[in-house]
């Protein structure tokens, strides 16, 4: 248990504070409606969905003032580097960013699903009460508001049949307007924000997701026209409903039951989300600033398995290890930007991304840089470049444990690029100057040329270590996990060479995939008073397989090996 509060503890407490608001507002919103005087005959005329409309969407408005705050990039990256108001396990917290942002989407698409539904009855019951009752109660609320000196209680002015009145009541208001807005936006940017639609076409998924604008505007202006109305504090001070309910012939000719006032609330939601509103159209207006700032490629290098390198320098840039940042190349897209993890370390003069060609817009950049054609191409010809950030990660706390085991799949390995320059750069400087005393470094990839682009690096690294006899500083296990048996037998022929054929690098590739429980073991085993560091940049399924391995791998004894896991995310 001890184990699981270590790594979740802070992450469930936080869901649950969430989870526990939605459940406070809806309920709370719920009773007003459904046992509030105001909304007596309210009720009588709408029935129980008039509350079911409404308490969800008291949670939508919560919900929609959370819902950009984890996308505030430059404010999560402010937080994250003030130790001060930031400390590491609110940092872990921060990480887990668009986990949240995805969490409060769900939450809105659910409340959205109610409060449409429930609207939907509310609406029908109105036009039929327009078009149908007859000498009931209903009729007599329907029909206030038809002589001068009364107010209206149903919205349904016209006396128009269902299906024929819903549409119209859908199209003609604007509640009903906006309503059906917001919900197509919604459906697009959620139906367009799976993994598939992000991996295989990320231009549909950018497009759609700014639709959020037209989702805020019209969330704004939805409650403007107030079509939801109870009945005024002044009207029941003269007219009890409870007393005046069944003398509703009457009303109006009895000085004890007058003819009831209502009026609709005004418009509360520019309340809750003009806050975070702001805050994001700062946040944006800070992206614009900095991406308006020179860039200038000074290399690029083709790597193989269809990646490429981009060298860079910007003025005033400042990195940690494991950062990102988001590129722009107006000669492929003036609209997209597109997330990638700095390669680079911050000691170097330059910054550096590594990217694989596996889209559109990838495959763009790659021929405005010239890498399709065979002859040098001159710097002057290299395509304008706009960037934003760098922005945090987890892999920044790589250099606040004493033990760290880095886990990359595939391209995924980018982060620890930048993680293990800087660790060379201090070994070259000053070793004394690192708190970090032990790296585990695993790599998994399919392909045989996937490892050629960073070979260099690990070899670089190797002989550094041996020269300065702390070879055992750096523990590296690369693990192809897609071969042919040709290539088998190939591997086998070299196995007694002093270098592996595959990387040049003494310590030999693996082959198919780490047997994690025995890894978490060995390493618990050797380091058994530490906390470790991991920290992935990989897949959901690796992520959920490493979450589970630190939890059970870690001692209930405080002065125990403790993993605590942190997962890239962006």
């Amino acid at each position: 248990m001890g184990n699981w509060i270590v790594n979740e503890g802070l992450s469930i407490a936080v869901i649950i504070v969430w989870l526990a608001l939605n459940g406070y507002l809806f309920w709370n919103f719920y009773l007003v409606y459904d046992e509030g005087e105001a909304y007596f005959y309210s009720r009588k005329l709408y029935g129980s969905a008039l509350a079911w409309a409404r308490a969800p969407a008291a949670c939508l408005n919560f919900n929609c003032l959370l819902i950009l705050l984890p996308v505030c990039r430059n404010l999560l990256s402010f937080l994250r580097g003030s130790s001060a108001c930031c400390g590491r396990s609110l940092r872990r917290q921060l990480d887990r960013n668009l986990t949240f942002h995805k969490m409060v989407a769900w939450m809105i698409a659910l409340h959205t699903a109610i409060h449409t539904g429930a609207h939907l009855f509310n609406v029908e019951r109105l036009v039929d009460a327009r078009v149908e009752a007859n000498g009931t109660i209903q009729a007599a609320l329907t029909s206030l508001g038809d002589r001068d000196g009364e107010s209206y209680l149903n919205f349904v002015r016209s006396r128009v049949p269902n299906p024929i009145g819903g549409i119209n009541v859908a199209f003609t208001f604007l509640a009903g307007l906006t309503g059906v807005v917001i919900t197509l936006a919604l459906i697009l940017i959620i139906t367009s924000s799976t993994k598939t639609i992000r991996r295989s076409y990320f231009e549909v998924f950018w497009y759609t997701h700014h639709l959020f604008v037209v989702f805020f505007i019209g969330l704004v202006i939805h409650g403007v026209g107030r079509i939801v109305r109870g009945q005024t504090a002044a009207s029941r001070e003269k007219h009890n409903p409870r007393d005046c309910e069944y003398n509703f012939t009457e009303w109006g000719n009895n000085t004890s039951c007058p003819i009831p006032q209502f009026a609709g609330n005004p418009p509360g939601t520019w309340q809750w989300v003009i806050a975070p509103m702001v805050l994001y159209v700062f946040e944006r207006l800070v992206r614009f600033w900095r991406s308006q700032q020179k860039v200038v490629i000074t290399k690029v290098v083709t790597h193989p398995f269809k990646t490429i390198e981009l060298q860079m320098k910007m003025k005033g840039f400042k990195m940690e290890v494991g950062q990102y940042i988001s590129v722009q190349c107006p000669a492929v897209s003036r609209l997209e930007w597109h997330p990638f993890t700095l390669t680079s370390a911050p000691e170097e003069d330059f910054f550096s991304i590594h990217i694989r060609i596996v889209g559109d817009w990838t495959e763009g950049l790659f021929k405005a840089c010239g890498c399709d054609k065979t002859e040098f191409q001159d710097a002057w010809k290299m395509p304008k470049i706009a960037v934003d950030g760098p922005f945090g990660t987890a892999s920044e706390d790589v250099f606040s444990y004493e033990v760290a085991m880095l886990v990359g799949a595939g391209i995924g390995v980018t982060p620890f690029a930048s993680v293990l320059k800087s660790v060379w750069y201090k070994y070259v400087n000053d070793a004394s100057t690192l708190r970090l005393k032990k790296i585990y470094f695993y790599w998994l990839c399919r392909d045989t040329q996937a490892f050629e682009w960073f070979a260099d690096l690990l070899q670089s690294l190797e002989t550094q270590m041996q020269e300065r006899d702390n070879a055992n500083f750096l523990v590296y296990n690369i693990y192809l996990t897609g071969w042919d048996e040709s290539q088998a037998t190939a591997f086998s022929l070299h196995h007694d060479e002093e270098k592996d054929v595959i990387t040049g690098l003494k310590q030999k590739t693996l082959y198919g995939r780490p047997n994690w429980e025995n890894e978490f073991k060995t390493i618990a085993n050797q380091h058994q008073s530490s906390r470790v560091g991991v920290f992935l940049c990989g897949p959901e399924s690796l992520a959920e397989t490493l979450s589970k391995q630190s939890i059970a791998n870690s001692s209930v004894d405080p002065r125990g090996v403790h993993f605590i896991f942190n997962k890239e995310n962006f």
